[in-house]
């Protein structure tokens, strides 16, 4: 496929989901307003009103019934999306299940905020963590590139006859979705062309009436069905790199692949983070490279599923690890951690750290990161919230 040059704009991380939902020639949008999402449905009701974008438009009375909405008009073999944040994604989390039990390979941008009480609307994962089980494939943005181009790469993934499972397109909250930066807005009819038109085999037909999703009884395919979801989401591993090799090629784009490995060549001491932390992150690391100190940073690009071997090739020969969370887990530690965990378990021998980060929107800070590695090779063990001091 030849590519067309892509042009050039300023825009914010909301602005810039709302143009890959137009370059990816969505036909349905159903949503409802929350605090920091609200900017990206309210430019998709702009398009769509001014006859910039051919799509139908449902306004509900909640999140839970957006997801409805996307859910059923999918089924019927239309390209559908939907946008929320923290609580938004909570009141969603049960027709979330039925997203994905039901194979429907929407697209959902979700800007990372913070779940009260106290009322915060600035930025952390945990709502999105929270959902780490439902069967959606989860990508966590660093920048409002990624964010309009993981939309595209999103649905081409999800309506790969081999995946057939939703994707959640993360961003987090004003650090990326309210804050302007250049984006390279991909040529509309070679988006087109590179997604062609969804395809579902099984469909609703108003012509010939059927069940979807209906009761079973325990000896039926319930068990059967749920190991097809979860052999689709491992083995979706291999088609999401030759995916975004092909995205690439195709859009002269520079998507990393399930991770992203940073100065991790020579590296002794690394971190793993996800999201829009990490570009401070990566000056962090060139800082203290700077200084002759063998760091790195392991970034993860999909949370799920889960790149347990790309972790395992990258931390081999480390003395040191630390897990950087923006989000909490109670009862035990994050939730990345312990999937590190649990992917390195007597496959490599690598001390682990936890720390957690930049709750309720609390800043990250080229310091905090510095005492991070200072941890991780000084080895002590007491230390895993960061800066949780109030200042």
């Amino acid at each position: 496929m030849e590519s067309i040059q892509s042009s050039r704009r300023i825009m914010t991380g909301n602005e810039a989901v709302a143009t890959g939902v137009k370059l990816s020639n969505v036909k349905v949008i159903s949503a409802y307003p929350i605090t920091p999402q609200t900017t990206i449905v309210e430019k998709l009701a702009e398009m769509v009103a001014n006859g910039e974008l051919d799509a139908k438009y449902i306004e509900v009375e909640s999140e839970h019934s957006a997801m409805a909405s996307v859910t059923a008009s999918e089924i019927t073999g239309v390209r559908s999306y939907t946008a929320s944040s923290s609580h938004g994604i909570l009141y969603m989390h049960e027709n979330l299940h039925w997203a994905s039990g039901m194979r429907v390979p929407i697209v959902m941008s979700v800007v990372n905020r913070a779940i009260g009480p106290p009322w915060s609307i600035w930025g952390e994962q945990t709502e999105t963590f929270n959902q780490r089980d439902t069967g959606w494939l989860q990508i966590y943005c660093e920048s409002n590139q990624e964010a309009m181009d993981s939309i595209i790469l999103g649905y081409k993934i999800a309506e790969n006859k081999k995946v057939l499972l939703p994707v959640m397109n993360m961003l987090d909250a004003f650090t990326l979705s309210h804050t302007s930066e250049p984006v390279d807005v991909r040529n509309l009819k070679t988006s087109y062309d590179y997604l062609g038109d969804l395809d579902l085999d099984f469909k609703l037909d108003f012509k010939n009436p059927a069940g979807y999703g209906s009761l079973v009884a325990p000896d039926g395919p319930f068990m059967e069905m749920r190991k097809d979801m979860r052999d689709s989401m491992y083995n979706a591993s291999g088609l999401i790199k030759s995916e975004i090799s092909n995205f690439n090629e195709v859009f002269d784009a520079e998507l990393p692949g399930l991770t992203e490995n940073f100065m991790m060549e020579d590296a002794d001491y690394a971190l793993i983070t996800a999201g829009a932390i990490s570009s401070t992150a990566k000056y962090t690391v060139r800082k203290l490279r700077e200084r002759g100190q063998k760091v790195g940073l392991i970034r993860l690009y999909f949370y799920r599923p889960f790149p347990g071997e790309e972790i395992l090739k990258a931390v081999r020969g480390l003395k040191g690890l630390g897990v950087v969370e923006r989000n909490v887990s109670y009862g035990q530690r994050g939730p990345t951690f312990e999937d590190v965990v649990s992917a390195l378990y007597r496959r490599a021998d690598v001390p682990i750290r936890n720390y957690v980060v930049g709750l309720g929107g609390r800043d990250i800070r080229v310091k905090d990161y510095e005492k991070m590695f200072e941890n991780l090779i000084e080895g002590d063990n007491d230390m895993e919230w960061i800066n949780v001091a109030v200042r």
